[in-house]
């Protein structure tokens, strides 16, 4: 999944490939890279957000930056070739980019199970709130994001390893396409209770009417962040059914030929999950404000005025 489409010589194109400037891509893969590092110290740090629906927010921020890492270090390789230290044909750096490759697919395939999990999450908290410490219980959580890894690490060898198979890349199509599937029904179903729903809510014992409403709010944020994902990556899977359906048609040369353009769409959206967590979520901006700036109340510092004022924070 290197930066070119790969278009073999003989086939001949009026589409010109667009290229996108190296430093876009690195610029990108840095500030992704640090976003969802944030997230997942902020969701690991703050006890307030040690909860069912934030494990697997920080799982798909994890895979966030494990897909920003494998691009920032692929391209990274990508300016050491162009500078003549790298030989791209080196058995080494084969297989350094064999392994990049394999990390990007794990994070596409872990993202999407990483959605299934929150909607599940938020469907079980909008619907059965009384009984979701129940339902989902840290022992469920654990074995769900036990097996969401199992699964994107072996989908992640097996598409490298046989990436030249057929079957690989419908296998890679039909995952994505599956999922969205599964979620869109998941969608329809609850927003149809949720309408249902609405009108009882304020009826409801204090409790379990504010988790429902908090549940709506977290069902809309992960409607956000689903959009999100199938813009960023539809174009990629759609690049390689192209691959498979029409690889000599010069219309279908004419989308590769935008390659450059849908990988840094990919790597945009490890960057823009992490601004919504932080538009959406009150106890996520919480937790930023506790790391960068000093609290008065408690006395603790963050990493902004314990740079600026050491000696008024005593346990940054």
């Amino acid at each position: 999944m290197s930066n070119n489409t790969n278009t073999p010589p003989s086939q001949t194109t009026d589409c010109p490939e667009i290229a996108v400037p190296i430093e876009i891509f690195l610029v990108i893969g840095f500030l992704s890279l640090s976003e969802n590092l944030l997230v997942v110290v902020a969701v690991i740090r703050s006890k307030n957000l040690h909860s069912r629906m934030y494990c697997f927010i920080c799982n798909l921020a994890v895979f966030n930056t494990i897909s920003s890492l494998s691009k920032t270090w692929e391209n990274i390789m990508i300016v050491f070739r162009d500078a003549g230290h790298l030989n791209s044909r080196g058995a080494s750096e084969l297989r350094i980019d064999n392994v990049m490759d394999t990390l990007l697919c794990m994070s596409f395939v872990g993202s999407i199970f990483s959605f299934l999990a929150i909607a599940a999450d938020r469907y079980i908290t909008i619907f059965h709130a009384l009984r979701y410490h129940t339902l989902m219980t840290m022992r469920r959580t654990v074995a769900i994001l036990v097996t969401i890894w199992t699964l994107c690490s072996v989908s992640g060898f097996l598409m490298i390893g046989f990436f030249e198979a057929a079957a690989v890349k419908i296998f890679f199509i039909v995952v994505f396409f599956t999922a969205l599937f599964f979620i869109l029904l998941l969608y329809v179903h609850m927003f149809l209770l949720a309408r249902y729903h609405a009108s009882r809510i304020a009826s409801m014992p204090g409790n379990a009417g504010h988790q429902r409403k908090s549940g709506l709010k977290g069902a809309l944020t992960l409607t956000i962040l689903l959009g999100v994902f199938v813009v960023s990556w539809a174009p990629f899977c759609f690049h390689l059914l192209i691959i498979m359906v029409c690889p000599e048609n010069p219309y279908c040369e004419c989308y590769r030929s935008l390659f450059q353009l849908h990988v840094l769409l990919l790597m945009s959206h490890a960057v823009i999950d992490p601004a919504i967590y932080a538009f959406r979520s009150a106890e996520l901006r919480s937790t930023f404000r506790k790391m960068f700036f000093c609290s008065d109340q408690t006395g603790q510092c963050g990493i902004v005025n314990a740079l600026q004022r050491p000696q008024a924070c005593h346990s940054a």
